[in-house]
Order: C-alpha cells, then sequence, then structure tokens
C-alpha cells in the first residue's frame, strides 16, 4: 500500500509538473525572461500565499500578474491604490436600501479570486490596515458581520521602491502576511533588445490574446493538496527553525522574523520541490527560497541600514553559519 501511494503521489507531481511547464509557456508569449519572478508566482499560489513584487515601473509586474489571472479561469480584480483611497474603497461598505428600510453590505474589489493591488505603497497606513484580517483569515468583517471570500483567494501586489517619491511604508504586521517577496531587477540588454522587438512585430493587446486558460479555481485547490501532502524529513524542519531562530539573535537585524516566516519557507519549499518535480524537499529548495521569505521581515539595526548594508546578504550569512542537513 505505502508503495502504491508514493507512486500515486509521483504520477500526481507528473500532472502538477505538466500544468506549470504550460504555465510558464503561456506567460513566455508575453514576457521575456524573468524567470525568477514567475516561479516565484507560480509556486505561492501552489503554496496558498499572497506576493509582493517590488521594481522600478515599467519592469512588467503588472503584467506579470495579470497573465497569472489571465491562465488560470478564477476571478480576477485589480485595485490600483492612490493616497486619498479609504479602507471601503477595498473591502466594501454598508448602503441603505430604502425599499427594504435596512443596510446592506455592498462587496469591494477584494472579493475576487486573484486581486492585483497595483502600487501598495502608494496608499496610507488606514487603507493598508484594511488588508490584515482579509489576507490572513480570508473574510473581511463588516459591522459586526464576516464575509467570507472564495477559495482560492490571493493577493499580487506590486510598490515601488520606498525611496521613490510619494510612497509609504508598509506596515511591519502587513508585510508579514505576503508569503515572498519578489524583487525584480532591469532586464538584460539582450532580453530588452527581445522585448522591444516582439512590441514592434505586435501590440500587447494581440500577444494578450494568444495566452490560454490552463487551470481551473478546482484544479488549483487540487494541487495545492498534493503540494501539502509533500514528505518532509525532521532535521529539514530542524534547519528551517534554526535559520528563522538565528534572525532574533543575529547582530545585525534589529527585528527577526516570526514563526509564521518558518512556515512559510516550508510552504514554499514544497511548492517549489513539486514544481520541480519532486515529491520530497532538500535543503537546495529551503536555501533558495528562504530570501524571498525573509527579506520583507526582517529589520536591520540602524546602524546596518546606515551603512548600506542588504537585508539578503544577511540572510545568506545567517544560512551559512548553520549546517546543511544531508
Amino acid at each position: 500500500m505505502e508503495t502504491n501511494e508514493i507512486f500515486q503521489s509521483r504520477t500526481d507531481l507528473g500532472i502538477l509538473h505538466q500544468s506549470v511547464h504550460i504555465l510558464k509557456q503561456e506567460i513566455g508569449k508575453v514576457i521575456v525572461g524573468q524567470e525568477e519572478m514567475v516561479e516565484l508566482l507560480l509556486a505561492a499560489i501552489l503554496a496558498d500565499g499572497h506576493v509582493l513584487i517590488e521594481g522600478v515601473p515599467g519592469v512588467a509586474k503588472t503584467l506579470t500578474a495579470k497573465l497569472l489571472s489571465k491562465c488560470i479561469s478564477v476571478d480576477f480584480s485589480r485595485i490600483q491604490f492612490t493616497p486619498d483611497m479609504m479602507p471601503s474603497d477595498v473591502i466594501g461598505t454598508s448602503v441603505f436600501n430604502p425599499k427594504e428600510s435596512n443596510f446592506q453590505f455592498k462587496r469591494g474589489p477584494i472579493f475576487s479570486n486573484i486581486v492585483l493591488i497595483d502600487e501598495i505603497n502608494r496608499a496610507p497606513a488606514k487603507t493598508q490596515s484594511a488588508l490584515f484580517e482579509v489576507m490572513e483569515e480570508k473574510q473581511v468583517t463588516v459591522d459586526g458581520h464576516s464575509y467570507a471570500l472564495e477559495s482560492p483567494f490571493m493577493v499580487v501586489a506590486t510598490q515601488n521602491p520606498i525611496e521613490q517619491e510619494g510612497t509609504y511604508h508598509l506596515p511591519e504586521a502587513q508585510l508579514d502576511r505576503f508569503l515572498f517577496k519578489i524583487i525584480v531587477s532591469y532586464p538584460t540588454q539582450e532580453q530588452e533588445y527581445q522585448v522591444v522587438m516582439q512590441h514592434h512585430q505586435s501590440n500587447l493587446k494581440d500577444m494578450m490574446g494568444q495566452v490560454n486558460e490552463v487551470l481551473t479555481g478546482a484544479q488549483i485547490e487540487n494541487l495545492r493538496q498534493q503540494v501539502r501532502a509533500l514528505h518532509v524529513e525532521p532535521k529539514l524542519i530542524g534547519f528551517i527553525t534554526g535559520i528563522v531562530a538565528n534572525t532574533r539573535n543575529h547582530k545585525a537585524i534589529y527585528l527577526g522574523a516570526s514563526p509564521r516566516a518558518s512556515i512559510g519557507i516550508l510552504n514554499g519549499a514544497k511548492a517549489l520541490a513539486a514544481i520541480r518535480g519532486r515529491d520530497f524537499i532538500t535543503p537546495e529548495d529551503i536555501i533558495h527560497i528562504t530570501p524571498a521569505v525573509l527579506r520583507h521581515r526582517l529589520v536591520l539595526t540602524p546602524e546596518k541600514e546606515m551603512e548600506g548594508a542588504n537585508t539578503d546578504d544577511v540572510i545568506r550569512d545567517i544560512i551559512t553559519q548553520i549546517e546543511v542537513p544531508r
């Protein structure tokens, strides 16, 4: 029975691996390069997590998120955050119905399956706080009534670097609710040549029209169950908790990561292993996924920030100090 179960798991992961391959192909019809961003986005949706994408304007952050939603047959909404946006503009509000003489809840754009929040750091803290409950508990509470969101539910938020004019710092409690923070850099000159040539030969609307749906919401839920069932050696869980525990004692870190980060690394490593066709995780999966899980959860000391230290460098230093299990 045990052998049959393993065989069935590997058969299912073969289907998952094939689905991910087709998803990458469909997204690749429009996006040139950015393989790391695409892979982490797919890992996040399989791990049932939210994603924060940071990069300067014009590096295809928003476009990639829209393409992901187009490849999955679920509801999609886009919210453009602005400095004057109110919480009710996101979650909805109660409206008086004169015919029935009562208040009825009018749902906001957050009630969708994949929600793209563009330039999330352009809205003030009051609006950011409206996302706390919905991102963690997948429900909205208004006037004492709770309204559940349909599954799958995923927030993909984009933001400009914090040093850009007209942006706000996201609260740490909100950042902790994102599974990954993906840093998007400029493309290489060769990749940029391909992008410009692509747009020279065809317009964006036509390219988007060539992208096909690959998965349904029900299939996503099925794949998530398979990812959760992946085998994990106890020593690898010890490796994960060792990394996170060291963030709380490192001399360069003022605020370390919480247990939510350990769970995030575990879930992210499972999704990454499944994407790569394995029904077990390895130390390499953990090492690869850890920077994306931790970089937005750590606060460096003022001294390190003044030195211009990079959070990813500190994370790599922590990993090298821990013995890798074999």
